[in-house]
């Protein structure tokens, strides 16, 4: 089932629910594509990265894509599509100070259009329940007025974010020259992302390094500067998290949670389960979740 809406201010939503989609050679505006229930594939350009649950993805104007969704469970994906005019609107009036917006309230037309780094953001805390409540509204056939008020929250969310996630984060690396540090943060979120489409599979620290084009040990090294953490904890914490997930949101078995989300042995994923959320599995299905 597919629901597109066209706002007042060319403002988009589209929503999917489905478990087999699969669309080729698309384009569109800046979008942020969220997944709420299963998991959606994009091909951009030569990468491949997926969107799970927990996560979202920015793609900026004009970059052309494939997009599938195959899933045993049903899958619901969500998108907002930012309108150009939408997006100048918003930078010009969060950009300068009150006095220039009072003398000139509505001359956004000489702005660059923005641009952002095209990799996977986590949807977690005021985000996540931003676009939740949003996608609620829009299901609900709610007015225009109401779902611009929740875009232009999630819009003002994600640039929080984006300096958090990006800016921060870049700045976080030794490199002292500031083209080698941008480069570097590229290639070290492409290793983040590698490891959020692929945390169900058996990829190693060479297998990240290699998709990154560094060194492992250099991967290794800069990887803890930005993410506070090894590659091998990251990808523990992305499948712990999907497994939380899975234990709210599926009936699976317990065992067959473990091997979906890359586990091999249930009494490691037990003991690792409680050590991060204070619960086992079972409390957590049965009483917490």
């Amino acid at each position: 089932m597919k629901t597109f809406k066209v706002l007042y201010n060319q403002n988009k939503l589209y929503s999917e629910i489905t478990t087999e989609a699969s669309y080729t050679d698309q384009r569109s505006e800046l979008s942020l594509r969220a997944v709420f229930n299963g998991s959606e594939k994009y091909k951009i350009g030569k990468r491949t990265v997926v969107v799970f649950p927990g996560n979202f993805l920015i793609l900026n104007e004009g970059t052309s894509y494939d997009r599938d969704i195959y899933s045993n469970s049903i899958a619901n994906t969500f998108a907002i599509f930012f309108s150009e005019k939408f997006l100048r609107d918003f930078q010009y009036g969060s950009s300068l100070p009150d006095r220039n917006l009072l003398d000139e309230p509505i001359d956004s037309e000489m702005l660059q259009r923005s641009t952002f780094l095209e990799t996977i953001y986590p949807c977690k805390g005021d985000i996540r329940y931003n676009l939740a409540h949003l996608l609620d509204h829009f299901n609900e056939n709610s007015d225009d007025l109401l779902l611009d008020d929740y875009i232009y929250h999630a819009l003002l969310l994600f640039y929080r974010l984006y300096y958090k996630e990006v800016l921060n984060k870049c700045n976080r690396l030794d490199a002292l020259n500031a083209s080698t540090r941008d480069e570097l943060f590229k290639r070290l979120s492409l290793a983040k992302d590698f490891m959020l489409s692929n945390y169900n599979q058996d990829i190693s620290l060479e297998d990240i390094s290699a998709h990154a084009c560094l060194s492992p040990t250099h991967l290794f090294r800069t990887f803890k500067q930005i993410y506070s953490c090894s590659p091998h904890q990251y990808l523990i914490q992305t499948r712990l998290d999907n497994a939380r997930h899975m234990l709210k949101s599926t009936d699976y078995t317990l065992n067959e949670i473990v091997n979906l989300v890359g586990f091999t042995c249930p009494s490691t994923f037990i003991k690792l389960f409680k050590n991060k959320f204070h619960f086992t599995p079972g409390t957590y299905r049965n009483h917490v979740a």
